[in-house]
């Protein structure tokens, strides 16, 4: 039974990996948002996500999510609505919390969030990430670990939400880097800014 179970879980990682493969193969210019599924659309954090996302679609860059609800829901409903790139949501199931916004045209429903975060960057050029809870830190320290490691290149980091990041930055800033646990440029990968144009254009000048 134990053999048995090992091959089921075997099987479902390489699905996950593959499926994400044949979903995003030849994608092109890319751009991945993230955020807290629990945040209201009529959130300026939830309206802030959908204009950038319509912006970048309009100019013909993918919108990748994880496919839920909150910020993730306005960002695909702000690609789906330029009509003019794809806008993708990488999905997991999680009781009671996550479900697949309608807003994408392209998804998948990943077994695994090992899988689901290596798919949900492996393609962008850019990651903007939004307010959100453990799951929101958790892919924005592990992007930012492949890019301090040497195991992602070219992809650029934007906090959006100065007032609700200041204090981790604080904390990264006055602990990490003071205790010697990051190198004081590890900093500078992180861009803080509410400017969403900003964003847009410095995205958009490095696509091409």
């Amino acid at each position: 039974m134990e053999k048995k179970q090992k091959l089921i879980k075997k099987s479902k990682v390489a699905d996950d990996f593959n499926d994400g493969k044949d979903l995003l193969a030849n994608i092109g210019h890319s751009v991945t948002i993230f955020g807290s599924a629990r945040t209201s659309q009529t959130d300026e954090a939830a309206i802030s996500a959908q204009t950038l996302a319509y912006n970048l679609a309009k100019n013909g860059v993918n919108v990748i999510t994880g496919g839920g609800n909150g910020i993730m829901q306005a960002a695909n409903r702000g690609a789906y609505k330029a009509n003019n790139a794809e806008s993708i949501g990488l999905n997991i199931e999680i009781p009671n919390e996550q479900s697949t916004n309608p807003y994408t045209t392209k998804h998948q429903t990943f077994n695994y969030f090992f899988s689901r975060k290596y798919m949900l960057v492996k393609y962008s050029r850019a990651c903007v990430i939004y307010p959100g809870g453990f799951g929101t830190m958790d892919e924005m320290f592990e992007v930012l670990t492949l890019i301090q490691t040497g195991k992602m290149h070219d992809i650029k980091v934007y906090l959006v939400g100065e007032e609700y990041w200041k204090y981790l930055l604080k904390f990264i800033k006055k602990s990490m880097v003071k205790e010697g646990m990051i190198n004081k440029e590890d900093v500078d990968l992180i861009n803080l800014t509410d400017d969403i144009e900003f964003i847009q254009k410095d995205i958009l000048t490095r696509g091409k």
